[in-house]
């Protein structure tokens, strides 16, 4: 069981040889949620702002499952 993870802009910088075109595939541990795989990434959980799972907004404490699209976005600036 594999997710596929894409982080945007400045959460990239926390995985090393991140590919903004591919992403990461993500072996799932069984009930594992996407606190667990930030923690696995070493992404700072304060540092999202926002979670989406297959264009749908999530928790931090949402299991996931396999074949699904992790979208990790951090806090947007503008005006």
């Amino acid at each position: 069981m594999a997710v596929t993870v894409k982080l945007s802009s400045s959460l990239r910088t926390f995985v090393d040889g991140y590919d903004p075109f591919t992403g990461l595939t993500i072996d799932l541990g069984p009930n594992e949620t996407i606190s667990q795989i930030l923690k696995r990434l070493g992404v700072p959980e304060e540092k999202v702002k926002i979670i989406m799972v297959d264009g749908r907004s999530a928790s931090p404490d949402r299991v996931l499952v396999d074949g699904e699209r992790l979208g990790l976005f951090p806090p947007v600036g503008g005006g």
